[in-house]
Parts: structure tokens; sequence; C-alpha cells
């Protein structure tokens, strides 16, 4: 899934007809004075990033006065959430709630339903899952019929199955909740959707239904249908992809021949002790993954060529692991791949010839089992004759022996570390 900022999900929903907060994002801290003359009202300055608890990290402020915007805008913009840097800030209108409410709709990976799950909460602000447990009552769920869509019935019987409480929601403002469910639903499967939220959906004083948040992620096969929303990489990631990470990408865009992932584990390496990790499948390979983690190493990536990609998007995906500063590459192949092992063994056999020069001594560890699992250590073996590495080859006695695989990472990464030491001093 590909998420979108606050900003671009309330573009979405502004020109489907429903009502947003006034306002822009900026990307300086001397715009948001701008912004807040324009609205000439108390405003609210918001963090956009892909990432949960920007309240309690200080990436939402307040201005009572516009001359208070550009102080509130700084310290947004020097706030760090979750590792990730603020580069963006939505200014907007603060808004005179009378009632909060939550509407969303969600993919449901369910066998009983896999489709459209339509939710409506008559208690917004908070997570749908905290009032879930605290008062179920407030929620009302349906399983979406995806040829029919949410029409003004299926609305209106999600919001006739739940408690308000107490509040009387009048027949007049009942329709404009039907209609604006029904825009939702329209946003969602008009922009290939995988989830759309909006909490809270703000009843005003004024008694108008304003999305005050939206939280949008876009079906990752979908993204090249939206040009528009400018997504450079169609992942579900809680911070902006990294440089190494765009371009990795271009391994796998076009080419659907197996799975060529890279993906960094940081968005910054620094100092030693990074392990490059290259994963064949998933469970076996993060099961060795910990092992490592266990022994103080850091992962600096996780990358995957698993489905039976060729070896030359196998080799990229190398060089991109390569490419960073790391003490040690370690190839888990911890399963009995029904792939054709080969291809493995001829990127890695390239990769390393090229990179042996430039790293003497450096650690390289494989476990690679499967089909062709005798040819690809015939190949590999041949390949690493004379080249300067410290290299281990494992095959299918030891997929299930992660421990002594990270005990030899330990061993060879320490003496390299400690070779690159007394280079250093010498």
């Amino acid at each position: 899934m590909a998420r979108l900022y606050e900003y671009q999900g309330k573009e979405i929903l502004k020109k489907l007809g429903i009502l947003v907060p006034e306002g822009r994002c900026i990307s300086k801290e001397d715009e948001a004075s701008d912004v807040a003359e324009k609205l000439g009202k108390p405003c609210v300055l918001k963090a956009q990033v892909w990432t949960t608890g920007r309240l309690e990290a200080g990436g939402i402020r307040f201005a009572d006065i516009p001359g208070k915007a550009q102080e509130a805008a700084r310290q947004v913009f020097d706030t760090r959430i979750k590792g990730s840097k603020v580069e963006k800030v939505l200014v907007e209108e603060k808004l005179n709630v009378e009632r909060e409410f939550y509407a969303g709709i969600i993919v449901s990976n369910s066998y009983k339903v896999k489709g459209p799950v339509l939710v409506f909460s008559s208690e917004g602000g908070s997570s749908i899952e905290e009032v879930s447990r605290r008062n179920p009552e407030r929620i009302s769920r349906l399983d979406v019929d995806y040829l029919r869509g949410v029409d003004e019935e299926a609305a209106c019987k999600v919001i006739s199955e739940v408690s308000f409480d107490g509040f009387v929601l009048r027949e007049d403002l009942r329709q404009e909740l039907v209609r604006v469910i029904c825009d939702l639903y329209s946003a969602f499967k008009q922009y290939d959707a995988r989830g759309l939220e909006v909490n809270p959906l703000v009843l005003t004083k004024d008694h108008r239904f304003v999305a005050a948040d939206c939280h949008m992620t876009i079906d990752d096969n979908s993204v090249f249908r939206h040009p528009e929303l400018g997504i450079e990489l169609p992942r579900d990631m809680d911070r902006p992809p990294t440089e190494h990470e765009k371009k990795a990408w271009k391994i796998e865009e076009g080419d659907y021949r197996g799975t060529g992932y890279f993906a960094q584990m940081v968005p910054e390496i620094k100092g030693d002790g990074w392990l490059g990790f290259h994963g064949i499948g998933g469970g076996g390979a993060m099961l060795g993954a910990s092992a490592f983690v266990s022994r103080g190493f850091k992962i600096a990536n996780y990358a995957d060529t698993s489905g039976d990609p060729p070896a030359s998007k196998i080799y990229s995906v190398i060089k991109y692991i390569l490419s960073q500063p790391i003490d040690g590459y370690v190839l888990m192949g911890a399963c009995l791949a029904n792939q054709e092992q080969w291809h493995h063994a001829h990127a890695v056999a390239k990769a390393f010839k090229e990179e042996a020069k430039k790293r003497p001594g450096f650690p390289v560890i494989i476990l690679i089992a499967g089909n062709k699992e005798k040819e690809a250590h015939e190949i590999i073996t041949e390949a690493f004759k004379g080249l300067s590495l410290r290299w281990e080859l494992y095959g299918r006695d030891y997929i299930y022996n992660t421990d002594f695989i990270a005990d030899r990472v330990e061993e060879l990464v320490k003496a390299y570390q400690q070779e690159k030491k007394k280079k250093l001093k010498g």
C-alpha cells in the first residue's frame, strides 16, 4: 500500500464535495504567516508525516493569532516524529467543534469478507480500536457489495445502528451525513484505495460536517493510474523513501519477473556493525535476522529476491546492498526454495568478482538451498576461488540452524573489523 499525506487526502475529498478546513500545505516556516493572515482566524499547524503520534511528539501546534504562526511552524519543522524529519506542514483553520464522528472504508482480507468494509462511529477522535473496546455500541460495520457500492440506503443503515449517547442528530444533518459517507466511498473507489479514514469527521457549531483529518492508502498495484498523486515508491512506509530506496525501486518497477525488494531499516546508516541483509523468502530469513540482532549487529536493509527472479535482477539488488557502509553481507536462503537457485549463484558470483578488490577480507556468508542447489554451490565456489574475501557457503543442512549461521557471521565480521582498525592505526 502507498500512503498519502493528510493534505493529499483532503485535496481528494474536497474535489468530491466533502468539506475540509481552509488552509494550505507549506514547506518553509516563513510561509506560515501568509497562510494564517489569509485565514484571519486561529489556526492549527500539523506535521505531514506517515506515522502516528504527531500530537505527543510536538508535531501539532496551535496559533491563536497570525503573528504566532511562524514560530509554531518553526517548532513543528524542528520536530522529529519516530525518526522522521518533518518536511511539510499543513496550516489550516482551527474548527469550532460541536461533535466528533468517525467514518472509514477499509479493505478486509478476512476470507469471510475479502472486500471493503464501511465503518461508522458516533465517537471520533480516538482510535477506532479503542472505541470498539470501550463503547462497542457506538460503532457499526457494513460489508460492502463492491458491485453495488455504498448508496443512501447503506449509509442510513450504518448510521441508524449506532448509539449517539443522547445526542440528537437532526434530520437535515442526518441527510448531510449520509451524503458525506456516500462521497467518502466514491473517493475510496475512484482512487483505488485500500483504506480511507476520516477521524475525526467534525460537526462544527455552525452545523457543517468537515473532515478534520484524513488517512488514505492507495493499492500499490494501481499507483500507475494516478500519476497526479506523485507517489515515488508504492510501498507501505511510515517515512519518506530514502534516495537509495527510490533508486532501488527501479529494479522492481516494470520488471515483474520475481521479487527484487530493497528497503533500508533506518533513514541514515552511521557507524560500524551494520550488516547487508539479503533474504530469499520471509520467515526463515527473518529468524536469521533476529539471531544477528541478538548478537549486537544492526541490519542496514532488508532485501528479498524470491519468486524466481532472473540473475540480472538479483545482481542489481546485491549491488544496492553493497553500496551501503556495511561490515558484512549475508544471504539467508533459509528455505528449500522451489526456484532455480543457480540464478542467485550467477548474480552473487558476478557481484563479488567486481567488489572483492575494493574491500579485501570482506565477510560474505551465504546460505542457499533448494532446486539446483548443487549447481549453485559449484558456481559460487568456482567464482570465489582466489577472491580476497572471508566467505563461507552453506546448504540445506543448515536452513534450521540460524544460530550457527549467526555465530559464523559474528566471527567473520569481528575479524574484518579488527583488520580494518589495524589498517587505520597503521
